[in-house]
């Protein structure tokens, strides 16, 4: 594709993505609710060493910006569709963005060649058995779904 070309779908883009840009402040959207952040908790296999994650870095896992947990292993992001209730609010707490954001930033990498989203998984059961089928997994589901065995909530921590 000619480099003018590219510019220009990239501008077209970030352009059709402005209303959706501006920042969401974390927490303001939903309150924090008794087993879990805003109404979601952020879930690990049972074998993951991290006790507890800033918030802060678990964005940074999402939007791979960095691919390793604090202690140093890789680390394997699932998230659940773009129009999952439970998304939204993740993203809304955890990214400090909306979804149709974050979408503009994944296309903006994807189109650049830098990177990939996180893969997805059809509804919570999917991310549930993806993140007990991968020690390295994080993922998040509502607050009210039942945890199964290998699988632990990972709480969450402002720095």
């Amino acid at each position: 594709m000619p480099p003018l070309t590219r510019c220009l779908l990239r501008i077209a883009t970030l352009l059709l993505a402005l209303p959706a840009l501006a920042p969401v402040t974390p927490g303001a959207a939903q309150p924090a609710r008794a087993g879990g952040l805003a109404g979601f908790v952020v879930v690990v296999h049972a074998d993951n060493p991290t006790p507890s994650l800033p918030r802060e870095h678990l964005a940074r896992l999402f939007l791979r910006k960095v691919a390793r947990w604090p202690g140093g292993q890789p680390a394997m992001p699932v998230d659940l569709p773009a129009d999952a209730p439970v998304r939204a609010a993740f993203t809304r707490h955890v990214l400090a963005r909306t979804v149709t954001a974050v979408r503009a930033y994944w296309q903006e990498r994807i189109f650049s060649g830098r990177d990939v989203p996180p893969p997805e998984r059809a509804g919570e059961a999917e991310a549930l058995a993806y993140v007990r089928a991968h020690p390295a997994a994080v993922g998040y589901v509502s607050a009210t779904t039942a945890l199964p065995p290998g699988v632990r909530v990972l709480p969450l921590t402002e720095p």
